[in-house]
């Protein structure tokens, strides 16, 4: 399967391209991108499934400063946020409505969480199938401990090759992720929220700590433990809530899209889609 982190090629077109909110426009760029990871992708991973971001994602409950400032940021753009969500939310519905592919949109999580546990999935028996990530997030490396899953980027037009998945998750743990406001272990939950710098956290000690934690004694002790769990359940995919999973894996499997083939046509027709309309086998066979 191809598993195609929406909302992220979906902004990505409209930031890369720097294209107008344009609702004819973005739609045709989104689809156009379906199009053509499908077409590249196809005959060897099989079909599309179209992973979205949910509404409100389990993270912030645990950790209410995860992503804050991108909120900020999106407050001080030039660009309507919430007219860019509402197009990009409405193509999706329309994937859903008209196109054969699976769209997986589980509100209490983000699609990492389901492109995750789709591929976990194909580690049960009977299940076991090539996958394709199309995204470029750092946070898949880790699924690249399982042989069928691999990864493209679509901002560099390269695959995303990690020859240790483990150690590059252990790393990212204890580092942090500034982009989505997590802080390394040494550093307090308000530090980025609150504009302070990072307590650094130099070669020699990141060592230190993959030691004791490899020794796993007096953990409970350590200054930097109960902020290494923090990171953990945030980043760790195979974190996510055990509810949260289960709609996740029963959204994908109950979904039969099949019958919507037929419905491609018309919909490039009223939504007066020319360009795509003649590439519509792409899109269906």
């Amino acid at each position: 399967m191809i598993l195609i982190d929406y909302n992220a090629i979906a902004i990505g077109n409209i930031i890369t391209q720097r294209l107008d909110i344009d609702e004819n426009l973005i739609r045709h760029m989104i689809l156009n991108s379906i199009r053509m990871y499908r077409k590249r992708f196809k005959k060897e991973y099989g079909e599309v499934v179209i992973v979205a971001d949910g509404w409100q994602n389990w993270r912030k409950e645990v950790y209410p400063q995860y992503k804050a400032s991108r909120r900020k940021n999106r407050d001080a753009s030039s660009l309507d946020w919430n007219e860019i969500f509402r197009i990009i939310n409405d193509v999706r519905e329309d994937i859903k409505e008209n196109f054969p592919y699976k769209v997986v949109h589980v509100g209490e999580c983000e699609a990492d969480d389901a492109i995750a546990h789709i591929a976990y999935n194909t580690q049960e028996f009977g299940q076991y199938e090539p996958v394709m990530i199309i995204s470029a997030d750092k946070d898949f490396a880790q699924l690249q401990t399982m042989s069928n899953v691999k990864q493209y980027s679509p901002m560099t037009k390269k695959f995303i090759v990690e020859e240790n998945p483990r150690l590059q998750l252990m790393n990212l743990i204890l580092s942090g992720d500034g982009s989505d406001g997590v802080p390394n272990v040494l550093s307090d939950d308000d530090c980025f929220v609150e504009g302070r710098r990072q307590t650094p956290l130099t070669k020699k000690k990141k060592e230190a700590i993959m030691v004791d934690l490899e020794d796993g004694e007096l953990l409970y002790a350590a200054s930097w433990y109960r902020n290494y769990c923090r990171n953990k359940q945030l980043i760790d995919l195979k974190e996510t809530p055990k509810p949260v999973v289960e709609k996740i894996i029963n959204t994908f499997k109950e979904q039969d899209p099949c019958d919507n083939k037929g419905k491609v046509f018309p919909y490039f027709v009223d939504k007066r889609m020319k360009n795509l309309l003649e590439s519509i086998e792409e899109f269906i066979s």
